[in-house]
């Protein structure tokens, strides 16, 4: 087994990109908000880039206070991008958003970082930002899932603790998903890049299972909090 990564050659890296075009080219025949994927995708590249960068200066660092304010900022981040299925009512949920993914993602991640890989210092950034992007980014998604859904919900005029219960279902539909896939359908991202890296599957797949862990209670907690604290915004919504 390779020790090492293989560096992908630019050239080689445009490849990755055929299907890409192929489905931009199906949204765009058929109408749909190709606009919209173009935007995501040249976004996706502009960030990636960026953070590869700024992520080597981040690793490099030894100050927690740095450190806390790059994952303040990711969390930030994710409150606001998570209520963009709710427009209208962002700016009064988001503090809502913002407190459920701190509970929910920064619990988590606490327990995860200090009480399984029990990291030393505690703000080891190496560690620490990988996995809070993975933890806020599936509170964000359950979020975003969950207030869309009980916003529809409520406009059919179901009643709120039924609506709260169908929008915490569906929220949770990626992560019960992924779950099921697993090993059997998918090896998810970091058990592949670890198995890619030389380390042994056996290892690989206690990481990953602390990773399925995390991000089902991550999630789950999240968007729990979340639809029980932005209950008063979403039945007074105009």
């Amino acid at each position: 087994m390779s020790p090492s990564l293989q560096t992908i050659p630019t050239l080689n890296l445009a490849i990755s990109f055929i299907p890409v075009l192929i489905t931009m080219a199906i949204l765009i025949k058929w109408s749909l908000q190709a606009v919209n994927a173009f935007y995501a995708i040249v976004r996706m590249l502009v960030q990636l880039l960026l953070i590869g960068y700024f992520l080597t200066y981040i690793f490099e660092s030894e100050s927690a206070s740095f450190i806390l304010l790059v994952l303040f900022i990711m969390v930030i981040a994710s409150s606001w991008i998570a209520l963009g299925t709710v427009k209208q009512h962002r700016r009064p949920l988001f503090g809502y958003a913002l407190a459920a993914i701190l509970l929910g993602g920064g619990l988590t991640l606490a327990l995860v970082s200090q009480g399984v890989l029990e990291m030393q210092p505690w703000y080891m950034p190496l560690y620490l930002i990988p996995l809070a992007g993975m933890i806020f980014a599936n509170s964000m998604t359950s979020i975003s899932l969950a207030a869309e859904r009980i916003n529809a919900e409520l406009k059919r005029g179901v009643g709120y603790k039924e609506a709260r219960s169908i929008a915490m279902q569906a929220a949770m539909i990626p992560v019960i998903n992924s779950l099921f896939a697993v090993g059997l359908v998918s090896l998810p991202g970091m058990m592949t890049g670890q198995i890619l890296s030389g380390v042994s599957p056996l290892i690989a797949a206690r990481y990953q299972i602390m990773v399925m862990c995390m991000i089902f209670g991550s999630a789950g907690i999240s968007a729990a909090c979340f639809l029980s604290w932005g209950k008063n915004v979403f039945e007074n919504k105009p």
